[in-house]
């Protein structure tokens, strides 16, 4: 066996079982923080600029495009036209780039459309009706409940007026004001 195809088996062994490792790791290493904001919350992670989940340079991608330049490597130096590792290199660069950016496309789709979600935005909350939760004492602050999408959110209000609401009261949200809802009765 020839130095080159002992190093293009070596690429796709080694990037193979480095998928495998962090397809296993992967349960216990999430990446992603949650930020409570009053009721919704954020996600922030590694990603792109596209806001996918999926960087180009995260381990997983270089695993697969050395697990690719590995496999197109080894073919290419099989074939006689393309034995040479001036020329099977460069191919093999290109095969695991191709490779690489098909996997990436794959996830980013993947994770697009496990990602929506029927989580409340809590900038359209504004003009919804919500119940008190928790009162709203003078000038204090309380707890609305509302409705969205399906799923019910709870988060801290206070009173557009300044004057006490009690529980269970129906409200408006009228604005938000970082995670404060105001609310006048409705």
């Amino acid at each position: 066996m020839s130095l080159d195809s002992l190093i293009y088996l070596l690429c796709l062994g080694g990037g193979f079982l480095f998928l495998i490792i962090l397809a296993l790791l992967g349960h216990f290493v999430d990446g992603v923080e949650h930020h409570d904001m009053g009721g919704t919350h954020a996600e922030t992670g590694a990603s792109d600029s596209h806001g996918s989940g999926v960087s180009v340079f995260s381990p997983m991608i270089i695993a697969a495009f050395l697990t690719g330049f590995g496999a197109f490597g080894y073919l290419l130096s099989r074939v006689e036209g393309t034995r040479s590792p001036a020329i099977s290199a460069p191919l093999a660069a290109v095969g695991a780039f191709a490779f690489a950016s098909v996997i990436v496309s794959a996830l980013r789709l993947v994770f697009r459309k496990t990602q929506s979600s029927s989580e409340s935005t809590a900038a359209s909350v504004v003009g919804m009706s919500a119940t008190l939760g928790t009162g709203i004492p003078e000038n204090g602050v309380g707890e609305i409940v509302y409705v969205q999408g399906g799923t019910r959110y709870t988060a801290p209000a206070r009173s557009e007026d300044g004057k006490a609401i009690a529980t269970g009261a129906p409200v408006t949200v009228t604005r938000l004001v970082g995670s404060q809802f105001f609310v006048k009765p409705a």
